[in-house]
């Protein structure tokens, strides 16, 4: 599969001092420049913002996220504040929203640990640890249960495979396991799908899914929506997808998110700001092909005034 591209780029000529002006003007005073803050924020890379933020508090003694929670309000102020954050502490913190007060969002959970690279969990472990004092591994295991909590727990190592050439043979053996395990078992073997789904490398489960597809003649997805349910199912569609076409995975997300009654904005928020530097361009593709429209379009028909404006610069890049 290729490499993602970025629709967000490092801003050309960029100039921290100046920047930390432009906001601190934007927020002085009565009223707020919010078209300020988004011409800032929604062009300029994460680095770019970490060193806007560490500027403004070496110029003027006061927290840009503070300053920025204090002005702004609703779906802007959400945006503006997950742009401030580093892509690992939005993990971390969207996570534990996640597994916060009553009820569990399971979606959030599956979207995040199924599709983070190891070196990415790794950073999410250490860093839950030292913002909250607490282990990510016991509060997955606290909030979730049965074959869907191994799932999370897998993932939640961040000790796939990877960098080893593929191996056809092992490949053939591993999808006759899941044909086992699955399609010619009375009931379902998850422990199966779990160890291999979770251990082997991208590359390599894409020439399994390729050789179960030749033993089968299913596609792994669709026996997965046959022999499992709820969130497990979810979860392993997750990780095919991931696999498969991760940015078709983030399209169906985004889709979601602003499809039906309400828009789900934690989502819709949480995926553009992680995923704009990333692969944003293959995302807003995936989008267009599968949904017949462009992303640009679904985010104005749903989103509005100044929240709506930094969605898109972050897409337009």
């Amino acid at each position: 599969m290729p490499q993602g591209q970025g629709t967000l780029r490092p801003y050309a000529n960029f100039n921290g001092e100046e920047d930390a002006k432009v906001l601190r003007k934007a927020m002085k005073g009565l009223g707020t420049d919010e078209k300020a803050i988004t011409e800032v924020l929604g062009s300029r890379s994460n680095q770019q913002r970490m060193d806007i933020k560490n500027r403004f508090k070496t110029m003027y003694g006061k927290d840009l996220l503070d300053e920025l929670k204090s002005e702004l309000g609703g779906e802007f102020k959400d945006l503006c504040i997950a742009l401030m954050k580093t892509p690992t502490e939005l993990d971390c913190e969207e996570l534990r929203e996640a597994m916060s007060g009553a009820g569990t969002d399971e979606r959030a959970l599956i979207e995040i640990l199924c599709t983070r690279t190891n070196r990415e969990i790794q950073d999410i472990r250490t860093f839950y640890k030292t913002k909250y004092q607490r282990d990510l591994e016991k509060d997955l295991m606290s909030e979730t249960s049965g074959h869907f909590r191994r799932l999370l727990v897998s993932m939640s190592m961040g000790n796939r495979i990877e960098n080893q050439p593929v191996d056809r043979a092992k490949a053939k053996r591993d999808a006759t396991e899941l044909y086992q395990a699955g399609e010619k078992k009375v009931g379902t073997d998850e422990s199966t799908f779990n160890q291999i789904l979770c251990s082997q490398s991208y590359e390599q489960l894409r020439v399994v899914f390729v050789e179960y597809k030749n033993l089968s003649k299913k596609g792994l997805d669709q026996v997965i929506r046959s022999e499992m349910s709820g969130d497990l199912e979810s979860g392993m569609l997750a990780v095919y997808y991931a696999v498969e076409n991760k940015h078709r995975f983030f399209a169906d997300r985004l889709n979601n998110a602003m499809k039906g009654a309400g828009t789900k904005d934690r989502t819709l928020i949480r995926i553009i700001v992680s995923r704009c530097e990333i692969d944003m361009v293959q995302i807003k593709q995936e989008f267009q092909r599968q949904f017949g429209k462009t992303l640009d379009a679904a985010i104005q028909g749903d989103t509005s005034g100044d929240y709506q404006r930094c969605l898109l610069a972050l897409i337009r890049g």
